[in-house]
């Protein structure tokens, strides 16, 4: 559901017309209608007014179901104090494999930069492959999927930090797409 399509769920569940929404925002009624209709969005300011307002998180009406995620935990590490034990194929696999000893399963994740239209465009007349290796040199950490009981993780493993993200939809399929980036489960699990 689109910011628009929850500012007018919110505006109808309270009562209130286009008109008297825009008198408690001090905007314009075409600002609403701009907004609903998602050919606007509004400001930073806007949009914590209309969270107080309605008394709905921020979060919430930005979420626009494109798997976000949500409970970030980050933890520093010495990438050093790990070794490869077991199914364990890098000290990076160790990390996750020691943090998370509760998992059901965890899955070695590969991530690609999910490209834009001009960015296919330039890859192709450049050297296809050449956007996607970039990308991966410049970020060289590692990702995994964790299973735990009730819910899924993504964790990112850099030699300095652990970073876990809890996901907001299930991870079902082979690859799946969280914001700019596509994750892919490879066949092996730790």
């Amino acid at each position: 559901m689109s910011i628009g399509e929850k500012l007018k769920e919110c505006r109808k569940n309270a009562s209130l017309t286009q008109e008297e929404l825009s008198e408690k925002l001090c905007v314009s009624r075409q600002a609403i209608t701009k907004w609903e209709s998602d050919r606007g969005m509004p400001d930073v300011g806007n949009i914590q007014n209309i969270s107080k307002l309605f008394g709905v998180s921020i979060d919430y009406l930005l979420d626009d179901g494109e798997n976000l995620l949500n409970s970030v935990i980050k933890e520093t590490i010495n990438i050093d104090d790990y070794e490869k034990i077991g199914g364990c194929r890098s000290r990076y696999d160790a990390v996750v494999r020691t943090k998370y000893q509760q998992a059901r399963i965890i899955y070695p994740l590969i991530r690609r930069k999910k490209l834009s239209l001009i960015e296919n465009i330039i890859d192709f007349i450049v050297q296809p492959g050449v956007l996607q290796v970039a990308d991966s040199l410049n970020d060289m950490s590692a990702y995994y999927l964790v299973e735990l009981e009730q819910k899924q993780l993504l964790v990112n493993v850099t030699k300095q930090l652990i970073e876990s993200r809890e996901l907001n939809c299930k991870f079902t399929e082979k690859k799946i797409v969280i914001g700019n980036n596509v994750f892919k489960k490879i066949s092996y699990t730790i």
